[in-house]
């Protein structure tokens, strides 16, 4: 997937400081926040991240457990390339490192003309997104595992 977005941002059709930036990022830095408008995916080129999301408890109380950790080479923030929405996560960063923001509605525009690039780039997406899915579902089936054992109601299954 890397490659091909580096193939993508290397193409003088596709400029720098217009359709893409880089930006570096310090321990701490908030890059996505749960709940802003999605008009950016990114690609880690160093460093690491952090994607949690904030889960609302029953006394008013909330927190914000860890959902994954990225690194150099993967890609996050796609889905703003499809339909720009509210974020559903946030990303900090865990520690120094450069991610190449890339403004989605230039790159829609990049790929609509050049639709062989859109099919390789929208196949890698998938893949990715399949990968996600499939950890999601085995965290749920062991966070539920987990649940039935802690309230005892796996004696009864």
């Amino acid at each position: 997937m890397n490659k091909l977005v580096e193939q993508i941002i290397r193409d003088p059709e596709f400029a720098e400081g217009e359709a893409w930036r880089r930006r570096v990022f310090s321990p701490g830095d908030v890059v996505i926040r749960e709940g802003d408008d999605a008009r950016h995916m990114y690609l880690v080129e160093s460093g690491s991240l952090r994607v949690s999301g904030r889960v609302e408890l029953e006394d008013s109380r909330a927190i914000q457990p860890g959902l994954a950790d990225l690194g150099p080479g993967d890609l996050f923030g796609e889905l703003a390339l499809f339909e720009s929405r509210p974020r559903t996560a946030s990303v900090v960063a865990l520690e120094q490192g450069v991610l190449v923001e890339i403004d989605c509605e230039r790159l829609s525009a990049y790929l609509d003309a050049r639709p062989e690039v859109g099919y390789a780039l929208l196949k890698a997406m998938y893949r990715i997104l399949i990968d996600r899915l499939a950890k999601a579902n085995q965290r749920l089936e062991h966070l539920f595992a987990w649940g039935l054992k802690v309230h005892g109601i796996d004696k009864h299954l």
